[in-house]
């Protein structure tokens, strides 16, 4: 995620990186090619002009559909950091029951799978097994995670041994192990809303119809435009093709944000700032 000052406006005028500027640029190019070619024939008074009508009727119905994929893509960015947040709540409130009814040595264990659990959902959204290093866990139940086909899970269940163990011990009350079992089961269903997101994108026929009619639109707007712009033609169509092919780039950018992109989610950040928060002895009275 790209941080920048919302009051700043002038300076994002000429911001590249997160723009989408240079992931649109050959598909606005090859309109800019087009309208040139048009411009110039118009120039020397070929006729090339068609009647706007079509592009006119058009013009709603490509907005429509491209306000639907924003606002598609947009609910998905904001479900996923919705879930993400709900992942940092149930940790907190996991740490604070374990650190109130438990042990300080099996709390602060609870605390490390937590971060654990975190970490591993941050790279299995990445198609990645991978757990940050300084973990104070067992090398043994590391590496079995890690051998997991699905590392979150497993890290869950490492969390939900220790209040068994803790139950049958007699440390738990079955109301108390209900309790903190009640978040590893939230930690659990935030992932699965994640992972929801993830393998659900965009449905293909609607993806696919969208871009036909943009790219089209697009192309043939340079011959709607040339009777009435004349040698102005390429500026304008640069200029709409610039925003409507850019709406539809941001869409399919924000869509999973789960990545490593410049617009995506700062899960790396979050899950940092968690462990750091879990781990703070200043935050147990």
């Amino acid at each position: 995620m790209i941080d920048y000052d919302p009051h700043h406006w002038r300076s994002h005028f000429f911001d590249l990186k997160g723009s989408m500027v240079r992931e649109i640029a050959y598909r606005v190019g090859l309109c800019a090619l087009i309208a040139t070619a048009v411009s110039t024939a118009d120039h020397y008074h070929w006729s090339v002009g068609l009647p706007d009508k079509a592009h006119t009727l058009l013009a709603p119905a490509l907005g429509l559909l491209l306000v639907f994929r924003t606002n598609s893509a947009n609910d998905r960015y904001v479900e996923g950091r919705r879930l993400w947040g709900g992942i940092v709540n149930t940790s907190r409130n996991l740490r604070r029951k374990a650190t109130q009814l438990l042990a300080p040595e099996v709390a602060a264990h609870i605390v490390e799978w937590t971060v654990a659990f975190a970490w591993a959902t941050r790279h299995h959204l990445n198609d990645k097994k991978e757990l940050p290093e300084g973990l104070a866990l067992p090398a043994e139940s590391a590496a079995t995670v890690l051998a997991a086909n699905h590392p979150p899970t497993a890290a869950a269940f490492q969390i939900s041994k220790i209040l068994v163990e803790q139950r049958t011990a007699g440390k738990l009350t079955d109301i108390q192990h209900q309790m903190l079992d009640a978040d590893v089961q939230a930690l659990i269903d935030h992932l699965g809303g994640c992972e929801r997101i993830k393998s659900t994108p965009l449905p293909f026929a609607y993806a696919v119809h969208l871009r036909r009619a943009l790219i089209l639109y697009c192309l043939t707007l340079p011959f709607a435009l040339v009777d009435t712009f004349h040698d102005w033609t390429v500026v304008v169509s640069v200029l709409v093709s610039y925003v409507l092919i850019g709406i539809e780039e941001i869409g399919t950018e924000i869509e999973e944000p789960f990545g490593d992109r410049h617009n995506d989610l700062p899960l790396d950040r979050i899950c940092t700032n968690l462990s750091a928060q879990l781990r703070d002895p200043s935050n147990t009275p």
